[in-house]
């Protein structure tokens, strides 16, 4: 199973309707499960580095199938480390990014960059929940 265009869009609208109620602007990305980008959206006045933090948030939920902010207390790891060097430095280990998990399937993730840790992670989820 494969994450299309169209599903990477709804979730990208359902993070950002969840940042409009928070009252902040983000950056929202999605990626397949390689970790390669499907779909990004800035909100305006989003701060631009927010989108580096949401690529990297969503490669690392994707690559992990796990919230990125559960793998981070792992990255002091040299595995961890090893693992993001060999990856090419596109992975965060930070709050902000979960996985996409299609009738049980694996197909992606979806990272936030521009509010708080917590904010950022409540937007991806809303984001994957819109599915």
């Amino acid at each position: 199973m494969t994450l299309s265009l169209g599903q990477a869009n709804t979730i990208l609208a359902g993070a950002i309707r969840k940042a409009e109620e928070f009252g902040i602007r983000i950056s929202v990305s999605v990626c397949d499960a390689g970790g390669r980008l499907v779909a990004f959206q800035r909100m305006d006045g989003a701060h631009w580095a927010g989108g580096y933090g949401s690529q990297g948030k969503a490669v690392t939920a994707a690559g992990f199938a796990r919230p990125s902010g559960v793998v981070a207390e792992l990255a002091h790891l040299p595995i961890m480390q090893g693992i993001a060097a060999a990856e090419g430095g596109h992975i965060i280990y930070c709050q902000g990014g979960v996985p996409i998990v299609v009738d049980g399937n694996l197909v992606g993730g979806v990272g936030v960059g521009g509010g708080s840790a917590q904010q950022d992670e409540d937007c991806a989820s809303a984001g994957v929940a819109s599915l």
